[in-house]
Formats: C-alpha cells, structure tokens, sequence
C-alpha cells in the first residue's frame, strides 16, 4: 500500500509500504477514505532531524472497516468509522474517567511502529474502545466536518472546557488555526456571550467572525495585551483558549485572563517553563488542559455536526489526493492554507 512518510524538515514522500494487516485479536483494518493534515505535523516538518527511517505520518483519519479481529465486539467489516488522533481501550481507569488520552494500553498514531493516517489503510489496535461509527455513507457532504472530530474540533472544544467557557462570559481564542477556528465554535457552542479572537490574517478572521467571534484583535504580544484589556474594561477574559503552544502565545493568554479566571492550553507546549508564574498565581487564575480526550468527546460533537448546528468543516480550504500531501504539507506551512484535507 501507499503512505506518507517523512524523513526530517520539509521531507515528506507518499511511498509504497508493507500492507497493513491484523496483529491482534482486538484489531480492526481500516481503508481510509478522508483523511487530515494537522498543524502539529508541522513541528516536526518545521525541525525533524534527518532520517534513514520514514516516520508515518497522520492521526485524523476516517475509513471503512475491512476486516476484525475475534475478539473486536461493537465494530463489524463494512462500517464508516472515524479514529480519535490517540487509540485507547475504552476500559481501563483513565477511560472511564474521559481521558482516554492517558489510556494505561492506548498509544498515537504513525511513527516507525505503527500505521499513520495519511496513508491508504491502518490497523487500528483496541478497535472497540477506539473507532466511533458514523451513521452516513462515505462520500456524505458533512465528511469534512466529521473529520475535524478526529481532532481539532474536539481539541477546540477541550480548551473551551478546560477554559471554563460557560453561559454569559466572556472567552478569548488565541491562535487562529484550525484549533482556534474550531475554539471559537466550540465557545459559542457553550454559551460565551463575546468571543475575541486573537489573529492577523485576513482568511482565517473572516471565518472566525462567521464561526462566531464577536471582537478582533490583530495585534501581538504587549499590544494585543493591552488591547484585550480595553475591549474587556480593563479586567480581562473569563475563559482564554490557547491553542498555539509558543512561549509568546502562552504568555498572551495567561496575561489576558482575568483574577479567578482560567484558560485553557492545547496548544503543544514548545517550551519547558511556565510564563508570568507569579502573576497568574496571585490572581488565582487556573490553568488546565493538554491533549484533547477526543474519543470522549466525539459523540456529543457528532450529534452537532450530523444536524448542522457546527460547520467545523469550514476550516478546510485545501483539498487534494494522497499524491498531494507533500503539498498540503508545504501550503499549511506556507501559510496558504488553514488545513488539508486528503481525499482517497
């Protein structure tokens, strides 16, 4: 089969590799059908050492199931399925706790291990506690909006919660990705009354502002500080969605958070300390989150999605085939793109 592999910074290539096939009795093999590219992929494709190893790439991905193993009991050959970008047993402590993130036998996709998603099959291992069947066919208009359930919709959506975005307060996003894009409807979603999306670039404003953002800052670091402050009578946000994981951007979206607010980081930290510790510790201001649990939120986002309450799917405007990827690879992180979709 056929799949993207990348050797270090800028390297991606779409090779033949051995086939994908069942290991274990709790496996399923998936044929994909849409898959994704993520702004983390582009850390890697940004500062990858070089490799005489391909790493498979991809961890949003959705398919068709093609074969299971004995002992696979909720997931039948010939469902649509979608798989969170982390696989995980369903059952074990963390699972039933709703952070199937930290699953005691689940792990993530790609690697020199195991199958990526960018490719034309996975094996799926703890199939049951992991695939999520989707009631339409494979080719249905709302895929593009399935797919960011994999991911970045539900990633959105845990900075929201993690941020504590309820009925009536004020929220703001930093960062205009996908995620961000994605923050500002899950926001909405939970009832904020005003969202104020962080970011400068026209395309991806536009879309926040249909998503739902309420207020626009352009500006960076001190000045988008400040200027959070005056939009907020000078107290700041309830509820701050980080959704880059920069230094600079970690230290905006503490400082714009109010006394006794909390923001809520899912951008992946690309430091090792803490900004302004003291400060957001004497304004009693909470600070939570990490890798989405999407597994555990994607039934909930997939009701919203199949009745056209959200339209993440927005944040696609690159659409191209397997032998694409290299090129939705170098326009996301050319910045001619928000997000690639990759249609099989």
């Amino acid at each position: 089969m056929r799949a993207t592999l990348m050797y270090g910074a800028g390297d991606v290539r779409v090779e033949n590799v051995p086939d994908a096939q069942l290991k274990e009795s709790t496996d399923a093999l998936v044929v994909v059908t849409r898959a994704g590219i993520c702004g983390s992929d582009l850390w890697p494709y940004k500062g990858m050492k070089p490799s005489d190893v391909g790493h498979r790439m991809g961890h949003e991905f959705i398919g068709v199931v093609e074969a299971v193993g004995k002992d696979v009991r909720t997931i039948k050959v010939g469902d649509l399925v979608a798989a969170p970008f982390a696989w995980s047993d369903g059952t074990c402590e963390f699972c039933q706790q709703g952070l199937q993130t930290s699953c005691l036998h689940g792990g993530w996709w790609g690697g020199t291990e195991l199958d990526g998603g960018q490719g034309e099959a996975v094996r799926v291992p703890q199939a049951d506690g992991t695939l999520v069947p989707i009631p339409v066919g494979k080719d249905h208009e709302l895929m593009p909006s399935i797919l960011t359930l994999t991911d970045v919709m539900a990633t959105g959506h845990h900075a929201a919660v993690a941020a504590k975005v309820s009925a009536g307060k004020i929220a703001a996003v930093v960062g205009g990705g996908a995620v961000g894009l994605c923050g500002v409807i899950a926001a909405k979603r939970l009832g904020a009354e005003q969202i104020i999306f962080l970011d400068r670039h026209a395309d991806r404003v536009a879309l926040a502002k249909e998503f739902g953002a309420t207020d626009i800052v352009t500006e960076r670091g001190d000045e988008a500080i400040a200027r959070v402050r005056e939009i907020t009578k000078g107290v700041g946000a309830h509820s701050v969605l980080e959704c880059v994981g920069y230094d600079e951007s970690t230290r905006t979206a503490l400082s714009i958070a109010r006394a006794g607010g909390a923001v809520g980081r899912v951008g992946v930290p690309q430091g090792e300390a803490m900004p302004i510790a003291r400060p957001t510790f004497y304004g009693n201001i909470t600070i939570a989150g990490g890798p989405a649990p999407a597994r555990a939120y994607m039934n909930e986002l997939l009701v919203d999605v199949l009745d056209g309450s959200i339209q993440p799917g927005k944040v696609f405007d690159f659409v191209g085939n397997l032998n694409q990827v290299p090129d939705g690879y170098r326009a996301m992180n050319n910045r001619e793109a928000i997000k690639a979709i990759i249609e099989f």
